[in-house]
């Protein structure tokens, strides 16, 4: 679904006369019923479901991603903040996962899936960023990579 509206619209008047065709068109695809100079839309819940879904995640991208330009801009962010995390991240490091973030989000279209795989993806960099703080597991990882 490249768009959440059709073009095509039906009056609230054709809503009460034919409202089992209306509702297997808003089956396919979004409709849009029209009385007097209000609009509304009807679609499915799932897909009302996703696009909330979306819109939640697309602020928490927006916020990691300002955190981790804010970190390359040499601000500094604290523990407390939610992404702080990312604070022990080099400028090298941190221009990849702003990478594999962003490319991952270009795919992500809504679709659940996509957005499991970025979620996997923050995750993996977070789990990271605690073993990174952790001195014994920066020394037990130092260990394994000079063997």
């Amino acid at each position: 679904m490249n768009s959440i509206y059709s073009d095509e619209l039906v009056t609230a008047t054709e809503l009460n006369r034919q409202p089992g065709r209306i509702l297997d068109k808003a089956l396919e695809h979004p409709i849009t019923i029209t009385r007097n100079d209000q609009s509304f839309a009807l679609l499915r819940r799932e897909d009302v479901a996703l696009f909330v879904k979306t819109a939640q995640h697309s602020r928490e991208i927006v916020e990691l991603l300002n955190t981790a330009f804010r970190l390359l801009l040499k601000q500094t962010i604290g523990n407390e903040h939610p992404y702080g995390w990312l604070a022990v991240f080099d400028t090298d490091e941190l221009n990849e996962f702003i990478n594999e973030v962003m490319s991952a989000y270009r795919v992500s279209d809504r679709q659940e899936q996509a957005w499991n795989e970025l979620e996997a993806i923050i995750h993996e960099w977070y789990e990271s960023a605690l073993a990174i703080s952790n001195p014994e597991l920066e020394a037990a990882f130092s260990q394994t990579q000079k063997s």
